[in-house]
């Protein structure tokens, strides 16, 4: 027992000495508690934009150079003018099975295999894709295995195989996605909102199917990469730690005598137009103890001149700061989340969408407080601390736009795709800056159209008290049911 005393009293003088000198290392001073409001800040660091090169092989492919030699890695990326839009309706899905299996079924000089492997031992990555508004397709490996890898890539662009295994185990794939897709009541809130505004056989918003990838076979995936995959549709970036001479001379051999196949012709860009005017949908899941909200409109593209206006308006409304925060959550505790934002797309009208997640018995008082909270900030001034407040937010945030060449080089060549200026991103941070109270105010009025929002709710029927029908509108069953294949 002494012998435990003793120790004990030895860490006691221990800790006691090691607090005395933390404590006279720090000047009185310190140990004031400040107010955030006393805090000075430095003002961001200078934007400066790496040196790149911008230049054009004979067949149309459209090059960016961004060298980087901070690490000795070399990345690069293409985009390619096609998309999940341009597929057609009764076989949805062809386009992400060619953009999966471009990359997964190997190319005619490499199988699957023996592709996989090679990369692998180095290291090094090569994917590929098809999204809605475009393909993609990138690699990265270590500057050493610059030539092999990136022959490797240019292989999986111009000479895949689409094996007919991994296309199967694509639509296999797909399949059990499907399948799953009323998992979460998040996803089908999104899933379905978008074919709320949109319609259901639009472009923007239409789902796979079973059927429709029963329709899909190895001749469509392959018809679709012909008329669609070409140098003429084709921009590449390239950044990292590569010498530029050497770089050229690659993509020269890689992609020189790749040529447009002579029948290739422009496709038109489906447009996108609002299916309902309004109107309460309800998904009802009896499981569920809580709602999932969304509301809105369609809305509109980034090369709106109003849109940093509407960006500030968007800060104003959300964060930790904003609005709907505030009033939604902190005071009246009706949501868990819940935000409220102007959505735009690059060449297609986006959706100004609004929402969140609140218990069931919350439900329509937390649709009624978000409207009110919508209709307020187009019929009410918003105070000039409001207006610093959610142009500060952007504007000091804006360094992260440019946190690494390969983001800028990114950027450059998403603005050239749709394209934007290449100062686009300097053009909308002017615009923010020069934001006032009244560009909100008009931008609010102008583009929050309440007799547009149409809403839904995914939910639990008998645990919403009071009702949907409170909000003074037919309430329409939304079927979510997952249409099966046919049996053969």
């Amino acid at each position: 027992m002494k012998k435990r005393l003793k120790i004990f009293n030895w860490l006691r003088i221990v800790l006691i000495s090691i607090l005395l000198v933390f404590v006279c290392r720090f000047p009185a001073s310190a140990q004031t508690p400040q107010s955030y409001t006393e805090l000075e800040f430095s003002a961001p660091p200078t934007i400066k934009i790496p040196k790149y090169e911008r230049y054009e092989l004979k067949n149309g492919i459209i090059v960016y150079l961004m060298e980087d030699h901070q690490l000795p890695l070399v990345g690069g990326s293409i985009m390619i003018h096609t998309g999940s839009r341009l597929e057609p309706l009764q076989k949805v899905g062809l386009a992400e099975i060619t953009g999966t299996v471009m990359r997964s079924g190997g190319t005619q000089q490499h199988p699957a295999d023996e592709l996989n492997r090679i990369l692998e031992q180095r290291a090094a990555v090569v994917e590929t894709g098809i999204g809605t508004t475009s393909g993609t397709a990138n690699f990265s490996a270590l500057s050493e295995d610059l030539d092999t890898v990136f022959n490797l890539f240019a292989e999986v662009i111009r000479y895949p195989a689409f094996a007919p295994d991994k296309l199967e185990l694509a639509k296999t794939q797909q399949k059990g996605a499907i399948a799953r897709r009323n998992d979460d009541p998040g996803d089908i809130a999104s899933r379905e909102f978008q074919k709320l505004i949109y319609g259901e056989t639009s472009p923007y918003a239409r789902t796979v199917e079973y059927a429709t990838l029963d329709n899909i076979s190895r001749e469509d995936v392959i018809d679709f990469y012909k008329t669609q995959i070409s140098p003429d549709k084709t921009i590449l970036g390239i950044t990292g730690d590569f010498e530029p001479t050497e770089m050229k001379a690659l993509i020269e051999k890689a992609f020189g005598d790749w040529q447009t196949p002579a029948t290739n012709s422009a496709q038109s860009l489906p447009s996108a137009s609002q299916k309902y005017q309004g109107g309460v949908f309800f998904v009802d899941l009896p499981q569920l103890t809580q709602s999932t909200i969304l509301l809105g409109h369609l809305g509109g593209e980034f090369k709106n001149p109003d849109y940093p206006h509407l960006s500030v308006l968007n800060g104003m409304l959300n964060g930790f700061g904003g609005r709907l925060f505030n009033d939604l959550r902190s005071r009246q505790g009706l949501a868990y989340s819940v935000y409220g934002y102007w959505d735009p797309r690059f060449d297609y009208p986006g959706i100004f969408i609004a929402g969140g997640q609140t218990r069931s018995q919350a439900t329509v008082p937390f649709i009624e407080s978000l409207l009110a909270e919508i209709e307020r900030v187009r019929t009410t001034p918003i105070a000039e601390t409001e207006l610093a407040f959610a142009k500060d937010s952007i504007l000091n945030s804006f360094v992260f736009n440019f946190e690494n060449p390969s983001q800028t080089l990114s950027r450059l060549m998403r603005y050239e795709y749709f394209g934007y200026p290449k100062d686009f991103i300097f053009q909308y941070q002017k615009g923010v800056q020069a934001t006032t109270i009244e560009d909100v105010r008009r931008v609010a009025q102008k583009y929050l159209q309440r007799d547009r929002i149409v809403t839904l709710v995914v939910g639990n029927a008998q645990e919403i008290q009071p009702p949907l029908t409170n909000l003074g509108a037919e309430v329409k069953t939304v079927d979510i049911s997952i249409p099966q294949p046919k049996q053969t």
